[in-house]
């Protein structure tokens, strides 16, 4: 007796290749986005670690930022678009920002990111 066949069909390769190619798509396109913000993210935190307790004013905090910014390179940013408050001898530093992703043609994705020295 013969055993019947078993395997993917030439429409579930291609269907499966359109999912794979999609994801990968995604993952390329939102990956630098990502990368930024989490960069974006550390130079946040670490300027207000740096700035504890040293009775720093919040230009100075916006100049850190523009050092660090220079230094990592990124643009998403500015020194200016970030909200600075003082909570005691400790700096809050909010920055929020929303990124626009094209994918194909005209459809695209929006993510806003808020990185937080807390």
């Amino acid at each position: 007796m013969r055993a019947r066949q078993r395997g993917i069909t030439l429409m579930g390769l291609i269907m499966g290749s359109f999912v794979l190619v999609f994801v990968a798509l995604l993952v390329m396109r939102l990956l630098p986005s990502y990368i930024e913000y989490f960069t974006v993210k550390k130079a946040v935190v670490s300027i207000a670690n740096e700035t504890r307790g040293r009775g720093s004013s919040v230009s100075e905090v916006r100049r850190a930022f523009e050092n660090r910014q220079a230094i990592d390179d990124f643009k998403a940013v500015n020194a200016s678009d970030l909200e600075i408050t003082k909570q005691g001898n400790e700096f809050l530093i909010v920055a929020g920002y929303r990124k626009e992703i094209p994918l194909v043609a005209n459809i695209g994705i929006y993510i806003d990111f808020v990185a937080s020295s807390n």
